[in-house]
């Protein structure tokens, strides 16, 4: 991997229940670069902590009907107070397209329009070709908001999504 001279302290904020998130967020990670990203399990940190980076990748699965992750769930008021502006975002979303179709990525979606709320600058937007779901809050004129991964049935497609994903997002983020 070629070397890539950083000028933004990039930080990757994820929760996770099953481990899929947290899985996804090491693969991004180590595509990235660990040495140049911090990665963090949003229920261990404060709305503080985000204020350290100058660009964040942020990661979530959806639960039940479209709901964010437990941890996701607890932090997101915490959002309220905190100013965005100026940080530059990239999504990354899990879910099961074919049980959970009608709210794949929900949480995504909730999450993007809270950051936009607060200000960010949303980079890393996702093509819905090869999926199959009928509806997502995810889904922003035409592609989803953030990088769409469905470890259930679509995990074979997780790391070449990663790389292109990744590819796509490091002249915006460094």
């Amino acid at each position: 991997m070629k070397q890539i001279d950083i000028m933004k302290k990039i930080g990757l904020f994820w929760g996770s229940e099953t481990g899929n998130t947290e899985h996804a967020a090491g693969i991004i990670a180590d595509t990235i670069g660990n040495d140049f990203v911090d990665s963090y399990n949003i229920r261990d940190v404060s709305p503080d902590t985000l204020a350290g980076y100058d660009a964040l990748i942020i990661g979530s699965s959806t639960w039940g009907a479209g709901e964010l992750q437990d941890d996701w769930y607890n932090f997101y008021g915490k959002l309220d107070s905190f100013d965005l502006g100026g940080k530059t975002v990239a999504f990354f979303g899990l879910g099961d397209q074919l049980s959970y179709g009608d709210y794949y990525l929900d949480a995504m979606g909730i999450l993007y329009e809270k950051f936009i709320e607060r200000g960010a600058k949303v980079t890393g937007s996702w093509p819905v070709d090869g999926y199959e779901y009928s509806s997502s809050k995810a889904v922003v004129h035409g592609s989803f908001v953030g990088l769409a991964l469905d470890a259930d049935n679509q995990d074979h497609l997780t790391h070449s999504r990663v790389q292109a994903w990744v590819e796509q997002i490091k002249p915006v983020l460094f």
